[in-house]
């Protein structure tokens, strides 16, 4: 059995058992707490019934977590591109990438919401200050981890700096830029969520607007269906990641299994 087989094989294998242990769980439970955890054809029946609500809102909380994403990849590409020029540099700026990363975005959307307005602008800057910081951290230790001798084999062939940048620390850095970007697709639906939940509004009612709603009205089969639809978003980022990482790469990078013909 190859191993393309098998990751495709054994998840499909543990599903009956883990949904069977999950009925056995709902059986376990007193009638009266039964109500917190809904069956799986529960949350199927909630799925269909509200369809329509639920597409609309993971259309809203995806374009959210789309543009975020999106701008997140172009302010960390240019922030690694600086970050990597010198030492002095990085050991200028890094401390405050760290403060960023380390501010709760609770406290942020406050702020966020008197700056731009609720609603999608919010969703989407929260989505980048949740995305922004793997894709720095990943793709600048990609720039200054050229092998050496290769950086001294430019220098000796009188590269100049933007052709050794270009020709060989970018294209070098690309594996640690899809690690990180592959971090960030599953950070960003994520971030999104917790943006409609803290900034999101009933004029564009994102799935974490719906969340409020849902547990607010005590609509537990509908909330566990958007846990489920956002999942689906995250396959869905981390899907389009891998396969753009793999255009790129599997052509000449070893994590591919390139073998020599």
């Amino acid at each position: 059995m190859s191993a393309r087989t098998q990751r495709l094989l054994l998840p499909a294998l543990t599903a009956p058992l883990l949904i069977g242990l999950w009925y056995l769980v709902c059986f376990l439970l007193t009638p009266d707490r039964r109500i917190f955890l809904p069956a799986p054809h529960q949350i199927l029946h909630a799925l269909i019934s509200s369809r329509a609500e639920l597409f609309s809102a993971w259309l809203n909380t995806g374009a959210g977590a789309l543009a975020g994403f999106l701008l997140a990849i172009v302010v960390s590409a240019l922030c690694a591109l600086l970050l990597s020029l010198s030492p002095w540099v990085r050991a200028s700026l890094y401390p405050y990438l760290m403060i960023l990363q380390m501010t709760p975005v609770v406290v942020l959307a406050p702020m966020l919401i008197i700056w731009v307005g609720a609603g999608f602008k919010s969703v989407a800057l929260i989505t980048f200050l949740i995305c922004v910081f793997p894709l720095v951290v990943n793709s600048t230790q990609g720039l200054i981890s050229v092998d050496r001798h290769l950086v001294e084999l430019f220098r000796m062939a009188r590269a100049s700096r933007r052709q050794e940048v270009f020709l060989l620390r970018i294209p070098a850095a690309l594996p640690y830029f899809f690690t990180g970007l592959r971090i960030a697709a599953t950070l960003a639906p994520i971030g999104a969520v917790v943006g409609d939940f803290t900034a999101g509004n009933s004029a564009g009612p994102g799935l974490g607007f719906l969340t409020i709603i849902y547990s607010a009205n005590f609509r537990f089969p509908e909330l566990f269906a958007t846990v489920a639809a956002t999942c689906a978003l995250g396959f869905l980022f981390t899907g389009g990641v891998v396969g753009l990482s793999w255009l790129a790469l599997h052509h000449w990078h070893d994590s591919y299994g390139r073998t020599d013909t």
